[in-house]
């Protein structure tokens, strides 16, 4: 069984013990979190698309980690001028593990 879940605006396929990396949730450590925007729902036999959303189906994932990204350099240089500019940003995300994915 699998779904299609919108976590933060972005799709995501899971199944049941996945582990995936969703934009940073406001949640603790070991908490447990509760996703209704599931957009299609699939089991061996039988696939459910929603209209948006699929009626009372129900993703639960536990929050393992809070981790930031790899960071990206931006650098910024006008020829000629003096000017350049080096920053960094590192993009939070929140670590989470599918523990079931429900109709």
């Amino acid at each position: 069984m699998y779904a299609i879940v919108e976590i933060a605006g972005k799709q995501y396929k899971v199944r049941e013990q996945d582990r995936l990396y969703v934009p940073r949730q406001q949640a603790e450590v070991d908490e447990t979190l509760t996703f209704d925007r599931v957009l299609l729902v699939s089991n061996d036999d039988e696939v459910r698309v929603g209209t948006p959303v699929v009626e009372g189906a129900r993703v639960q994932a536990r929050v393992l980690d809070h981790v930031k990204a790899d960071k990206v350099l931006v650098f910024k240089k006008k020829r000629r001028k003096r000017f350049k500019v080096k920053r960094g940003h590192r993009q939070p995300y929140t670590r989470i593990e599918i523990s079931a994915v429900s109709l």
